[in-house]
């Protein structure tokens, strides 16, 4: 049955249509229905709490088949990317280095490019995952990025995950401008001239910062 959906904290467009069973996110992003969200969501692995998706009827799928005999089905699982750049503390990017990756699904590992770049195909269910390198240790939030434009919060709560991301401490990540996001800010702003050490987040810290951490 169709109906719409209230985006919530960690989901996207693709996992929604994961769990409603629809094998390509595109059939639900690109109903007409959803016209607005494309609009302001151009990512669909972007989106916020609070979004409303329109999630169509499923289409059921025949297959001809003999009466009398017995036939076997494969369906292959839904997978999506991973995909992360890892540096250490002082930026060098962590280049052909082995990585560990836990998930609820099980335990993948792999190795960093030459550019510290770590790609790794995963379950379109996935949403908590440990990253193991070298000494380091990070708790990843699979989905839970938020936009920084847009939103309820005016952006905060993506501007301090990313913040984060990129190694500098906001603070919790509640879409409050307190003393230690704005911090956060100001250290980003030092580490990248010509920006004004302002501590405000405006239309140029705003677009240096989606350049340095990818989205």
């Amino acid at each position: 049955m169709a109906y719409w959906h209230e985006v919530a904290q960690g989901e996207t467009v693709s996992s929604i249509a994961a769990q409603n069973g629809f094998r390509n996110y595109r059939t639900v992003y690109e109903h007409a229905q959803n016209s607005a969200l494309r609009s302001q969501r151009p990512n669909p692995d972007i989106v916020f709490p609070g979004d409303r998706l329109y999630v169509p009827d499923l289409a059921a799928k025949t297959f001809p088949a003999s009466t009398g005999q017995r036939h076997r089905f494969v369906v292959s699982s839904m997978r999506k990317v991973l995909r992360l750049v890892l540096q250490d503390s002082t930026g060098t990017p962590f280049r052909n280095t082995p990585y560990e990756l836990q998930l609820a699904s099980g335990t993948v590992s792999g190795t960093t490019d030459d550019r510290g770049l770590l790609e790794q195909a995963i379950t379109i269910e996935a949403r908590r995952a440990i990253l193991k390198v070298k000494k380091y240790e990070w708790k990843l939030n699979i989905g839970d990025l938020n936009p920084v434009a847009d939103t309820r919060d005016e952006g905060v709560s993506g501007i301090q995950m990313r913040l984060r991301n990129l190694g500098f401490d906001p603070g919790p990540i509640d879409g409050i401008v307190g003393a230690r996001t704005t911090a956060a800010i100001r250290a980003f702003q030092r580490k990248h001239p010509p920006l004004d050490v302002d501590g405000v987040c405006g239309a140029e810290t705003t677009a240096r910062l989606l350049k340095e951490h990818g989205s």
